[in-house]
């Protein structure tokens, strides 16, 4: 056997060595598939293929510099320095520059980003005097990108009913107008973007037969990673280039897809056995992350889609603690109980702040961690987007609140003067700030008499307008609370309107940021202080607490010591030993706009799977009871996703509920009988929740604790549970080696489901 091969499982090794035809591995969560692709990479090139004949293509430039660094070391030659590896866009704009004057580029063509292409789109939709609101360069170049990376041209774009139709019924008839003269923009200033760079390379292997044969027979051996992730060009440029030779190697994992909204589509690993003939099908089901109690959840989840290749994950790791599903009352409660969770698993088991990760659904979710986390002086760092406080809609919106209470604030008023547009233009606003230093005088007295600054007509009206607009919601701070007058500063400044109306993925993170800011208001005007006070209201108060929390430093190095938090987007590739999934509540996760389409709940609950095998060694599932939703305190029901999960994969045992609610036994029976003393069933109810807690907490196990075998264990029983004390079993239900045992452990802890084989117990009594 070669060196290279040992350290292979059995189906590694299968995948490694199958050298000639289609190939498809599908590699489960942890699976290993980055070694497995490296591997199989230095056994053809060991078996005499040359490395001038290898493509292999990543999404990533990291996983392509990875690749080719570990067959190197395989190797142990310089060899590998040919290889053809890197992403799809990196690889085609090397070829399109080869080949770039057959479609009338010069060969130094410039590559656009995605802030270039938007500039250009604005100077466009200005030149054909297109309300810029209307026609946002964002949601413009989303369109003309999904476009793209369906192969749709500006040409097919203007001649397709359905696309016209679409664009008609949302009010924008002239995308393809603007599509037209974008492409015509970008060509004559010698420039692709980065969706050019796959759609050129479509055309110019479907109008240049001679390119086409040419890399057809150069790459006699073609593999791709995370093919789960392509979309429709990058598919049909993988089955014109492999069309000769058919050694064709695909690797992905279709329970990972879950980036149909940047134009991928799960369809292309699906129906991949149906492409080619005689195609090898490898399954990596071994996983060498997670405990199997996390794998069982997986596997569970992703068991409910109907669009799948079926696989079953399994480890030969521990069997871990079982999931914990963690209910509070609020959002800010849940952001607590992490905060909180994180402090205990550190003293208790000796983990570091970077072991653990908090991942959700929407980057506006990040606000309750983040302010938990500063309350409780745990460093992080907020991946795939910056702090909520410090994402440009929230400090426009802030800005505006900042001006009302000191309208000194200089760079403040600059910012919002013309935001949302207002026609003061940056001509008037340097008039204002040379009318300011002439006359000693701030920016905000000067805007009160533009006259000063030899501003007249529309210019002097528009400044005053907007001096009339602050002073008038200046005068509720008298009246109004905090979220009173946050309100109307976003329906009276058209700030709420304008996020709205961007119907781009960019535009609604956005809007869903400022609701959460607008929720955090409303939690803070209606939530009493530690001592049970009601709090100052006012936005003045609301805003010094703000700062406070924004003051803090942000930690920047990549290796330090910090909680993670992202999006479970952004968590794709990656692996924590403790992770918190949160949120999992219908509307949220699953997203509201997912649950009337077969095809988008299976992405979410795909999503979901992701976030379930992120985890190493230890998982929560949380939500909340309610959050606030558009200003208004809304009831949530739990995910359904939640549902789908065994209740023996479960440990309901931890509570979230928070010192203001519910959080600890103590703090609940404590509240209830200093508020409720006279009134006899929550007294009750109060001493009950006591002495509970008394008896969970002085609990301790027998000396002469052992476990019995479990097989021995029958209704009737009394049994003696290290964690929950005694108990009696009242049924036992299931088969020989998966017996789920009811126990009443009484009042502490009541009746629990329990796996006999996973459940250490001691047999107190035969019967009872």
């Amino acid at each position: 056997m070669h060196e290279y091969l040992t350290g292979l499982n059995e189906q590694q090794r299968v995948a490694v060595e199958h050298i000639d035809g289609p190939l498809m591995i599908v590699a489960g969560a942890g699976s290993g598939k980055t070694k497995v692709l490296t591997t199989r990479i230095a056994h053809l090139m060991h078996n005499g293929v040359d490395a001038f004949n290898i493509l292999a293509l990543t999404f990533t430039n990291k996983a392509a510099a990875e690749m080719k660094e570990r067959v190197e070391l395989i190797l142990g030659n310089r060899e590998a320095r040919n290889l053809y590896i890197g992403t799809f866009h990196s690889v085609f704009a090397k070829m399109l520059r080869a080949e770039a004057n057959k479609l009338g580029y010069p060969n130094n063509f410039t590559i656009y980003d995605t802030d270039d292409a938007k500039s250009i789109l604005k100077s466009i939709v200005k030149d054909m005097n297109l309300d810029d609101k209307h026609y946002k360069p964002s949601f413009v170049y989303n369109r003309i990108s999904a476009a793209k990376n369906n192969l749709v041209d500006a040409v097919m774009y203007k001649q397709d009913f359905h696309i016209q139709q679409e664009d008609a019924r949302s009010n924008r008839p002239l995308m393809g107008d603007i599509y037209d003269a974008y492409a015509k923009r970008c060509f004559k200033n010698g420039a692709m973007d980065f969706d050019d760079l796959l759609f050129k390379m479509y055309l110019l292997l479907t109008h240049f037969p001679e390119v086409l044969a040419k890399y057809q027979h150069r790459f006699k051996y073609i593999l791709i990673d995370e093919y789960q992730d392509t979309n429709l060009a990058q598919y049909q440029i993988i089955k014109m280039l492999g069309a000769v030779h058919e050694n064709i190697c695909v690797v992905g994992d279709d329970a990972q897809s879950i980036y149909s909204f940047r134009g991928a589509t799960v369809q292309n690993i699906l129906q991949f056995q149906d492409d080619y003939e005689d195609v090898k099908v490898v399954k990596l089901e071994q996983n060498y992350r997670s405990t199997q109690s996390i794998l069982n959840v997986a596997n569970t989840i992703i068991a409910n889609n109907k669009n799948q290749i079926p696989k079953e994950l399994w480890t030969s790791n521990s069997e871990g603690d079982r999931i914990k599903l963690v209910r509070t009352l609020t959002d800010n409660d849940e952001g607590r109980f992490v905060a909180d969770a994180i402090t205990e698993m550190k003293l208790r088991n000796h983990y570091y702040n970077k072991d653990f990760a908090i991942l959700y659904r929407t980057n506006a979710q990040s606000r309750s961690f983040e302010e938990s986390l500063r309350r409780m002086n745990i460093p992080y760092r907020l991946y795939g987007g910056v702090s909520f406080y410090q994402r440009k809609e929230i400090k426009d919106y802030l800005a505006y609140l900042r001006v009302l209470v000191n309208p000194r604030d200089e760079e403040n008023v600059k910012r919002i003067i013309n935001y949302p547009a207002r026609s003061i233009g940056k001509t008037s606003i340097d008039k204002i700030i040379i009318a300011a230093n002439h006359f000693d005088k701030t920016f905000w007295e000067v805007l009160q008499f533009p006259e000063m600054a030899g501003l007249k007509g529309a210019s002097a009206s528009a400044i005053e307008n907007f001096v009339t607009m602050i002073q008038s919601f200046q005068t509720m701070l008298e009246t109004g609370n905090a979220y009173d007058v946050a309100f109307a500063v976003g329906k009276r400044t058209g700030l709420v309107a304008e996020l709205y109306n961007d119907k781009s993925v960019e535009g609604l993170a956005r809007y869903e940021n400022v609701q959460e800011l607008l929720n955090s208001i409303k939690e803070f005007t209606e939530t009493p202080d530690e001592e049970g006070e009601l709090r100052d209201k006012s936005l003045g108060s609301y805003l010094q607490q703000i700062t406070l929390l924004t003051d803090a430093d942000q930690n920047k190095d990549e290796n330090a010591d910090a909680v993670k938090l992202m999006t479970i987007h952004a968590a794709t590739g990656l692996e924590f030993p403790c992770v918190f999934n949160v949120g999992l509540e219908e509307n949220l996760f699953p997203s509201s706009m997912s649950l009337y389409d077969r095809a988008d709940l299976e992405e979410e609950r795909r999503l979901f799977y992701v976030a379930v095998t992120r985890a190493k060694d230890r998982l929560w599932v949380t939500y909340a009871t309610s959050r606030y939703r558009f200003g208004s305190l809304v009831q949530n029901d739990p995910s359904r996703f939640i549902d789908e999960i065994p209740e023996q994969h479960l440990d309901r045992t931890f509570t979230g509920m928070g010192n203001r609610a519910a959080g600890s036994v103590n703090a609940f029976g404590n509240m209830l009988n200093q508020s409720f003393e006279k009134v006899p069933s929550l007294k009750k109810l109060a001493d009950k929740l006591q002495q509970q807690k008394t008896t969970t907490s002085t609990y301790k196990p027998s000396a002469d604790f052992k476990a019995d075998d479990p097989m021995q264990m029958t209704a009737g029983m009394q049994v003696e549970h290290q964690k929950f004390g005694f108990g009696k079993i009242m049924s036992v239900e299931g088969g020989v080696h998966n017996k789920i045992a009811t126990i009443d452990f009484g009042s502490a802890h009541g009746q629990k489901k329990i796996m006999l084989n996973y459940a250490k117990l001691r047999i107190v009594n035969e019967t009872s």
